[in-house]
């Protein structure tokens, strides 16, 4: 089925339904930034895979959004005899659609794949021109997709404490406490990686996420309903690990203990930004006092007890020992001849097959970002979109990777010479390193947000006239999500605090269309800086070690702190990763950390 006869049928079930257009999200009924093949009805209809975007289908006419990052993308892949494209942020497609519709229109959409939030302020936006939302009990798009996967069915894990730390029923009853302590008779969770953390299980649903999709009720005597795939847990005892007060019932199970609470008149506590719509409305219509707060696991979950610190201190060695196997190679490969056979693809593969050399390494925990030259300067580049480049044409390499393990998740980005760079290249290498160096060296009050320390890493670019346009850092979980809130480190970032336990990123990055691209991370723990002063204050400790490539740093453009910094950093590398290589993979690392 072309695309052209897609839209042709969902017009078809648009007309009987009398409604006057649909919204197709790049969303799950988990709302996550990752969602399965099953859900990938954007890409089904238009044809652009990617990772965020949005649909609108008229009876005349279709519509494509998406963000600065997939304007190339979405012109290669959607038929623009089909559907216009449009920027997601610059023109809302709310704004676009109220002015295609006239007033008495309706708008359909499927309440599993939009949040309360956006129901709320979408319905009020709309209503003010007498455009009406009317829910989809049954998405219009998988009424034709005859061919849409079904929901894998891998068995879940059970993460004993040896990993997590920490026993299920302790954070279920840390949680219950206050919810009991505010009168609120149960949280609905809705997303996965909260759900996983809580219940310390783990799962293979999505590709880069260990998660098992489900849905849970947590009430206030600290028990638990979890709605999932009752398969995946077949051979598994989980109430014997998570708690006999830990139930399990089969998904389409939720609609009906919903409508329950509804007719109790329970309290129910739900995150409106991150709860689907149609299971808040399937509350409030039954009866339900609707509490709208933060998911409260997300907070205790960002923040690692020390077992996890521990796991992922091991985890990040065992990645940095892949990774320089991986750059002794390629500085080796570059050197011999025909270069020009390996392409993006192929580094990408050969450092993923370094990774996989280890028993412990599971999965990437996101795809590669494996960019030469020109392809680094777009930061969310993905070799597969295109024709991979090939090796010996650039001077510059990024790559952008990590790793899940049991014991921890992984996030490093280094970027390399593989040719001849430039004074200014190198001008450019040393000031994005130099605002790393800047940040990783902080010490910073209790209740310091991320916000109050992002400028850090931009003042030297800012002080040369330069900038990047993403955040400084996110929050990684423990084999969990490698993108974890409430934390973050960004000029819009969160004013959530910074506290003993929690993982970032420090990536700050350079990036010149068409030309090139920098980035330089590593992720950090923060922890107590123990001083001789009077307040609280805090620091972060590095947690991943492989070496800054020393053949793109002009050491005019550091002080003598930040080569102090580098020399013991690229010591302490020696230290811990010596230990895991032999051979030439030995004598590169000496190479590679010798003392400016």
């Amino acid at each position: 089925m072309t695309h052209a006869h897609r839209l042709t049928a969902a017009r078809r079930t648009m007309a009987e339904h009398q409604i006057h257009a649909f919204i197709v999200p790049h969303d799950d009924e988990h709302l996550g930034e990752y969602i399965p093949p099953y859900a990938e009805r954007l890409d089904w209809v238009t044809g652009f895979s990617g990772s965020a975007g949005m649909a609108v289908i008229l009876a005349e006419t279709a519509a494509v959004f998406v963000d600065g990052r997939y304007t190339v993308q979405v012109r290669q892949q959607c038929d623009d005899t089909l559907f216009s494209y449009h920027h997601l942020i610059d023109e809302p497609y709310l704004d676009w659609l109220i002015s295609k519709l006239n007033a008495g229109d309706k708008i359909g959409f499927d309440g599993h794949l939009h949040s309360l939030h956006w129901y709320q302020s979408a319905q009020e936006k709309l209503a003010a021109h007498h455009i009406q939302l009317v829910p989809i009990a049954d998405n219009i798009i998988d009424q034709h997709w005859h061919d849409r996967p079904e929901p894998n069915s891998h068995p879940a894990l059970l993460l004993n404490q040896d990993y997590s730390g920490q026993h299920s029923e302790a954070k279920r009853n840390r949680i219950a406490q206050d919810l009991a302590s505010q009168d609120i008779d149960v949280q609905l969770l809705t997303q996965a990686e909260p759900i996983n953390w809580l219940l310390n299980i783990r799962g293979r649903d999505i590709d880069c996420l260990p998660v098992v999709l489900s849905f849970a009720l947590l009430y206030k005597d600290s028990s638990v309903q979890l709605f999932a795939d009752p398969a995946k847990f077949a051979e598994l005892d989980l109430a014997a690990h998570a708690g006999n007060n830990v139930s399990l019932l089969a998904v389409n199970e939720l609609e009906a203990h919903l409508q329950t609470l509804g007719k109790q008149g329970a309290r129910v506590q739900l995150d409106s930004t991150t709860a689907n719509a149609w299971s808040a409305l399937t509350l409030d219509n039954a009866g339900a006092e609707l509490v709208f707060a933060p998911d409260p696991c997300m907070l205790p979950k960002a923040c690692k007890n020390q077992v996890e610190v521990n796991g992922s201190r091991n985890a990040h060695l065992r990645d940095g020992a892949a990774v320089c196997r991986f750059l002794a190679w390629l500085d080796k490969r570059v050197n011999q001849a025909n270069p020009e056979q390996e392409h993006e693809g192929t580094l990408a593969d050969k450092l993923e097959g370094f990774r996989a050399s280890h028993p412990e390494f599971i999965e990437p925990s996101f795809s590669t970002i494996s960019a030469l030259g020109p392809n680094a300067a777009m930061c969310h580049y993905h070799h597969l979109n295109g024709t991979p480049r090939t090796l010996g044409q650039d001077a510059l390499y990024l790559v952008d990777s990590g790793g899940q393990y049991l014991d921890g998740t992984t996030d490093i980005t280094r970027t390399v010479a593989v040719g001849e760079p430039d004074s200014e290249v190198k001008k450019l290498f040393t000031l994005v390193l130099r605002g790393h160096i800047d940040l990783a060296q902080a010490r910073f009050p209790a209740g310091t947000g991320g916000q109050q320390l992002d400028a850090l890493a931009r003042m030297p670019l800012w002080q040369q006239g330069y900038n990047f346009d993403h955040g400084t850092g996110h929050g990684v979980g423990h084999y969990l999500s490698v993108h974890e809130g409430p934390q973050r480190i960004s000029p819009k970032g969160s004013m959530v605090a910074l506290t003993t336990g929690m993982i970032v990123s420090n990536e700050p990055g350079y990036y010149r269309e068409a030309a090139f691209g920098i980035r330089c991370e590593n992720l950090q723990v923060v922890q107590a800086a123990h001083l001789a002063g009077d307040i609280p204050v805090f620091e972060f400790e590095t947690l991943t070690f492989v070496p800054f490539d020393r053949r793109l740093i002009d050491e005019q453009w550091l002080e003598n702190k930040h080569i102090q910094w580098l020399n013991q950093y690229h010591r302490q590398v020696w230290e811990k990763i010596s230990p895991l290589l032999t051979a030439d993979d030995l004598a590169w690392l000496e190479q590679a950390t010798r003392p400016l």
